[in-house]
């Protein structure tokens, strides 16, 4: 991604950086991205860069928050479409996987953010978003049992947990495979075992 202008507004060059990490971040580990490759991929001095960012966490903390907003509108844009609560975790668990396709850098700045031993902004922002994420899909699980589409016997804590950490396997096993495209084709077939595994014996299929 080069920016053709200098001038940008304030907001927009934060904007246009935090892309620019989200870019890099897909073609290398994330941990070697520099505010220096930054500058060179924006065609920017780090003189210009410090200017919006004082540090290289606070790019990094800008770049959780742009997750976790884009994320987040998604999977709300993709259950508000739907007509039962089953249907909405399916769209969200869609929305999701065709997001970290789309953004093959998001899943490794989250994982490693989330292992860094110290308690930086963005692993605080990362956690944040996990855990937004994860009263989501227990409301809908819980809207789900009232409407008698889930079993009443279900953990849905658990369920709740199970249902990122699925998604989190993906991400895992496409990184491994150096092929984000797999978590596309296997997700149909992962969320139908998860579905199995949750839905009331007496929902109709």
């Amino acid at each position: 991604m080069a920016v053709s202008s200098k001038h940008l507004p304030a907001a927009t060059r934060r904007e246009v950086t935090v892309e620019a990490v989200v870019a890099l971040a897909a073609e290398r580990n994330p941990s070697d991205i520099t505010t220096a490759a930054i500058a060179s991929h924006m065609k920017l001095t780090q003189g210009a860069l410090f200017r919006h960012f004082p540090t290289k966490d606070a790019i990094w903390e800008a770049v959780m928050g742009w997750v976790a907003e884009r994320l987040l509108a998604r999977v709300d844009r993709a259950a508000t479409a739907c007509a039962s609560p089953l249907a909405a975790l399916q769209a969200i668990f869609e929305a999701h996987v065709a997001f970290v396709t789309e953004h093959p850098g998001v899943p490794r700045m989250l994982f490693g953010e989330l292992q860094r031993a110290e308690a930086t902004p963005a692993k605080r922002a990362a956690q944040a978003l996990l855990q937004r994420y994860g009263q989501r899909i227990r409301a809908h699980l819980q809207a789900g049992r009232a409407a008698g589409e889930i079993s009443s016997e279900l953990d849905l804590d658990a369920a709740a947990t199970l249902f990122v950490g699925t998604i989190q396997g993906l991400v895992m096993q496409s990184l491994i495979a150096g092929d984000m495209g797999l978590i596309r084709d296997s997700a149909p077939r992962v969320f139908a075992i998860y579905l199995a595994g949750i839905r009331s014996s007496t929902c109709a299929r």
